[in-house]
């Protein structure tokens, strides 16, 4: 099927994401890995509305972020979504937060999730959602 193994989210900085000292707050960029998934996850065919209404919810497990340089008010950042490892039931996604003009990488994290259903117990996709588990195994990250 030719999954993109990179997905690429663009948004610009808002006044009210920034801080006393007029950068973005770095709990901000934490959500724009969030809006990125999301966004990356809808364009695979996977939205999340739809992916609940199947009763699997995937939580954040684990979040973090290494800042290398300061996103201000009304710069356009580029955020790089990938797949860093899937194993069926948890899965961990790598994001590069770059400068939409110049490419400067501005920060990189990751985020770890795990499958659940409706009573908050281990969702195995391969069995149950085999449709939805092919489309996690076609985003891994070739070694």
């Amino acid at each position: 099927m030719g999954q993109k193994k990179e997905f690429c989210y663009t948004r610009k900085a808002q006044y009210y994401e920034t801080d006393q000292m007029g950068i973005v707050h770095h709990s901000n960029y934490i959500r724009w890995f969030e809006e990125a998934r999301i966004a990356w996850l809808d364009e695979l065919g996977l939205n999340y509305r739809t992916l609940e209404e199947r009763k699997i919810l995937i939580p954040v497990l684990s979040a973090s972020c290494t800042y290398r340089q300061s996103v201000k008010f009304d710069e356009t950042v580029d955020i790089y979504a990938s797949m860093k490892a899937f194993h069926g039931l948890k899965f961990e996604v790598h994001y590069r937060v770059a400068d939409h003009e110049t490419g400067m990488l501005m920060a990189e994290g990751e985020t770890g999730h795990c499958f659940l259903n409706e009573k908050m117990q281990p969702f195995r996709l391969k069995k149950e959602a085999p449709d939805v588990y092919e489309i996690f195994r076609g985003l891994e990250e070739e070694e």
